[in-house]
């Protein structure tokens, strides 16, 4: 009974109107799922380790003029500084480097190697959010006198070739370093104390020599507890990079290209939001061209739609051979979408892992779970629609 039904409704269905909902839709929700998956596929390349795509961080410091400087003026950031610069609307977070107020000198011997290198040296520390490397060696115990240390990146390739090449020393490996032990001599408070310091990280973020934040409150505590330690640089979380005029207006500069790296990465994410954009407007402009195709088949079809009912068939038994046209037509849409997708990631995922060998190869789920989504949320308006009007046509008949 139900083929007839069908064979009597759908003498009025426009091919036309229907292929361009199909296509429509179709190319609609590629440039979503295509966003969605293109997006988590080269996330890893920009959030891995110390990449500036990460999180928009910017280092922030006072300018020391020759004034300034003559007249003993601090560059460190008062309390209530960085309390305003908490509040502004583009900041996220701020950290302030807690600087080391005893000495500190670090030998550093590999004897197979003819190598050894002894320095004066300082220590910063940073609260752990903002450390760019893995935190699973992180911490300090007292008890096993060893100090975790991050050092820049900069510096290995300083020595390697710098130093290394020009004595005709054998080069660092980053892994060759993490099993060096550095022979740490603190003094302060007529105290004078020797701990093992192991390199457990290699930053490009953070331009300094860096202990854990648990650490440095002890060592200050115990080496320099009359003073108190002032941040002369502060890590600023942003939201996006439209900090210029805070900056020039207070003074402030920032390291490096940190504020460039903010801007690339805020215009990134735009680019990618209108993308998506732009696919979720023509998926809702296909979404309407169905469903004026629907109406107005079923306005060509009120008389038989109208005698079905006054006979006895149910508005859910004459409204189910729409139901199967358009979520017929939407499964479709999604079963194209996702190859299409696939078809497309083929080549560009060869390209990107190419150029980076390290990045490991994701799955579509990010593009099938998107697709289920929409495939849901298109496919209940439809049926919804459709049961509003086939309700009409009853209330109507009444």
């Amino acid at each position: 009974m139900n083929r007839l039904v069908w064979k009597l409704l759908r003498q009025h269905i426009s091919v036309g109107q229907l292929a361009g909902f199909f296509l429509a839709n179709l190319f609609g929700m590629m440039i979503v799922l295509l966003s969605v998956q293109f997006y988590r596929d080269v996330l890893p390349v920009f959030t891995e380790g110390d990449s500036f795509m990460k999180k928009d961080y910017i280092i922030a410091t006072k300018k020391i003029s020759t004034l300034g400087s003559f007249a003993g003026k601090s560059n460190t950031f008062s309390k209530d500084e960085i309390k305003d610069l908490k509040a502004q609307p583009f900041t996220k977070g701020v950290g302030a480097f807690t600087p080391s107020l005893f000495k500190v000198s670090a030998g550093l011997g590999m004897q197979e190697a003819g190598i050894r290198l002894s320095t004066e040296m300082f220590f910063e520390s940073v609260p752990d959010e903002y450390v760019d490397v893995s935190l699973d060696k992180w911490h300090f115990d007292e008890d096993t006198r060893i100090i975790p240390i991050i050092v820049p990146r900069n510096y290995l390739n300083l020595y390697n070739f710098g130093f290394a090449q020009s004595r005709s020393l054998p080069k660092l490996s980053e892994g060759l370093m993490s099993l060096v032990q550095m022979d740490i001599m603190m003094r302060g408070n007529g105290r004078v104390e020797q701990y093992k310091g192991n390199i457990v990280g290699f930053s490009n973020r953070l331009n300094t020599i860096l202990v854990p934040q648990s650490f440095m409150d002890w060592a200050n505590k115990n080496f320099a507890p009359e003073k108190e330690a002032e941040p002369s640089r502060l890590i600023v979380e942003v939201k996006n990079p439209t900090i210029t005029d805070y900056f020039q207006q207070k003074n402030y500069e920032t390291e490096g290209n940190n504020l460039d790296a903010g801007k690339t990465t805020y215009f990134l994410r735009l680019i990618t939001a209108i993308v998506m954009g732009v696919g979720l407007f023509i998926s809702i402009l296909s979404f309407y061209i169905l469903m004026l195709s629907i109406f107005l088949l079923l306005q060509k079809n009120t008389v038989k739609l109208e005698n079905l009912l006054l006979i006895g068939y149910s508005p859910t038994r004459v409204a189910t051979p729409y139901y199967i046209l358009t979520v017929g037509l939407n499964v479709l849409v999604l079963l194209l979408a996702i190859g299409c997708v696939a078809w497309v990631r083929s080549y560009y995922i060869e390209v990107v892992q190419n150029l980076f060998p390290q990045l490991e190869s994701g799955s579509l789920l990010p593009c099938i779970l998107t697709g289920g989504l929409l495939f849901l949320a298109v496919s209940l308006l439809n049926v919804l629609a459709i049961q509003r009007k086939v309700s009409n046509l009853i209330r109507l008949r009444r």
